[in-house]
């Protein structure tokens, strides 16, 4: 099964549920302004996470999720971290579901810092789409 975790995070938060559940897939976590981001050869499962800010995705999230290719990616799976609400769950969903990809219904959310409990359960959450 190929894999990729793709997620953009300001503070720090969203990139370790990203790096949580890369180590459980067995790839690494790359941030969608990275160079190498990009999703060139298809996939069975892509995790791709972000937050919420001042009432929205980060705009690189979103350029990013419009650059995606749905013959690339088989399906997408969301997770988030961020302190306002889960509505980032929501926004990522709808940017995937505009480039055609299918989503899994099922996302993770952590509010605000995510501790060690939360790294453990997005470790298992991973696990389920593997």
């Amino acid at each position: 099964m190929s894999v990729a975790v793709r997620y953009y995070s300001r503070s720090g938060n969203t990139k370790a549920m990203a790096e949580a559940i890369a180590k459980t897939a067995g790839v690494s976590a790359v941030s969608v302004d990275a160079g190498n981001a990009g999703i060139n050869e298809p996939v069975d499962v892509l995790f791709i996470g972000g937050a919420l800010y001042a009432y929205g995705i980060d705009a690189h999230l979103k350029e990013y999720l419009k650059m995606l290719d749905k013959s690339k990616v088989k399906k997408a799976v969301v997770f988030s971290s961020t302190w306002i609400s889960k509505h980032s769950i929501a926004l990522i969903k709808d940017g995937l579901k505009e480039q055609g990809i299918d989503v899994a219904e099922e996302a993770m959310y952590v509010r605000g810092k995510p501790g060690t409990e939360q790294l453990k359960e997005a470790e298992v959450f991973a696990g389920k789409f593997l």
